[in-house]
């Protein structure tokens, strides 16, 4: 691994809009070969990066069919969704020569593996981005929970949470409040307590019992992913202690005695 290279296994997570550029909804193909790009560099320097994608970009044309729909039932239509982002992502990765794997959580056996832990780590210890599709595969669970899921399942050292279109966490939308102050840094508990939308409160809870770090960034700029691995903070910290001293080699070794 590169020595500037601060994390040895990273989880993105990547929204639906993240893929839209500045399409209503879809996939912006320049977009979506911007992120490989990204990815691509950052493998490239020995880094082992797995990624969990929503379907924000899909759904919103489906939202209409939805309504009044079961609740479970629009769930799976969301979960399958994602799985037409995974795909994309991963045909834009191997175009820029990247050995991709999608895993999904429902059977979809035709155009990915099943999801299997063992072997989703092994894909990665291979130096091939693992592209976790379907969410938890459980209605009520977003992609928030799958991304924190899966990044503890595989020891990845902290999960990056690609925004699109702001540069981190803020006190209150920034969309609709001029005034809205950036926040650099912030632990898991304020998050959840000041109901911030870092992402979701079960996938919070999740991060914050398990020590795991989030960066919270803009993904419109293509450096910053290369940034953040390299050690540079880049966006919105949200940490169980509000900084970053732990490196991710320690945090591990205290997520596993705190399981023993």
């Amino acid at each position: 691994m590169a020595a500037e290279s601060r994390f040895k296994r990273i989880l993105l997570k990547l929204s639906g809009e993240a893929l839209m550029g500045d399409l209503e909804y879809g996939t912006d193909p320049k977009q979506i070969e911007g992120i490989a790009s990204q990815l691509s560099r950052v493998t490239a320097s020995g880094v082992e990066a797995a990624v969990v994608v929503g379907a924000g970009n899909i759904y919103r044309g489906l939202e209409g069919a939805a309504k009044g729909m079961d609740r479970a039932t629009a769930d799976y239509m969301g979960m399958l969704a994602t799985v037409l982002n995974a795909l994309t992502l991963q045909d834009a990765l191997e175009r820029a020569g990247v050995h991709t794997r999608v895993m999904s959580a429902i059977a979809v056996t035709e155009v990915a593996e099943p999801y299997i832990r063992r072997r989703a780590i092994r894909h990665l210890e291979k130096d091939r981005i693992v592209i976790f599709a379907a969410g938890t595969g459980n209605p009520f669970f977003t992609t928030d929970t799958a991304a924190a899921l899966r990044a503890l399942e595989i020891h990845a050292e902290v999960i990056l949470m690609a925004k699109n279109g702001v540069e981190g966490v803020y006190d209150s939308d920034p969309s609709k409040n001029p005034d809205a102050k950036f926040i650099p840094e912030i632990t898991h508990l304020e998050a959840i307590e000041q109901g911030l939308r870092v992402m979701d409160s079960t996938a919070l809870s999740l991060c914050m019992d398990n020590d795991l770090p989030i960066y919270v960034f803009n993904m419109a700029d293509e450096g910053n992913i290369d940034r953040i691995v390299g050690g540079e903070r880049v966006g919105t910290l949200v940490s169980s202690q509000g900084s970053d001293s732990t490196d991710g080699t320690q945090r591990q070794a205290k997520r596993a005695a705190a399981q023993t």
